[in-house]
């Protein structure tokens, strides 16, 4: 009796568990989504809160940069986002860290040449007080 009555009270918190997982997993998320707004208004205001000050972005032309070399080409209009539709993703929580793998559709323009492609990417994000910033953003192009 005593048994059955542990492992109910193990499933319940193991329950419990999943489900604020998955909040966390939708929230980051939708952070995310934000974030992929955020780009395609140039909203660099919006931005500056998004992203880690000791942001790595490196872009699926192997091109890397930190979060002002990020923030000043989509101020200047070097780098244009039209969409970002995100097709996929999975999320991963370690504490106050989020990992995403998925896969987004990206259209824009760089340097005046418009581009459309398909990316794998791995994000990472970190928790800072309440709020969710990208750490790190690493993408391949989709032959």
């Amino acid at each position: 009796m005593y048994k059955t009555i542990f492992l109910l009270i193990l499933s319940g918190f193991l329950q419990q568990s999943a489900i604020a997982q998955n909040k966390l997993a939708d929230a980051v998320l939708q952070f995310e989504s934000k974030r992929f707004e955020a780009m395609t208004r140039a909203d660099t205001a919006s931005l500056r809160t998004m992203l880690s000050d000791d942001l790595i972005y490196i872009h699926s032309n192997a091109l890397t940069e930190h979060k002002q070399d990020h923030l000043n080409a989509i101020a200047s209009k070097k780098l244009i986002y039209k969409s970002m539709k995100r097709e996929q993703a999975g999320v991963r929580l370690y504490g106050k860290t989020a990992i995403v793998n998925g896969t987004v559709a990206v259209q824009g323009i760089l340097q005046n040449n418009d581009f459309s492609l398909r990316l794998l990417y791995t994000a990472i994000y970190r928790k800072k007080g309440k709020h969710w910033q990208l750490l790190n953003w690493q993408s391949t192009k989709i032959p």
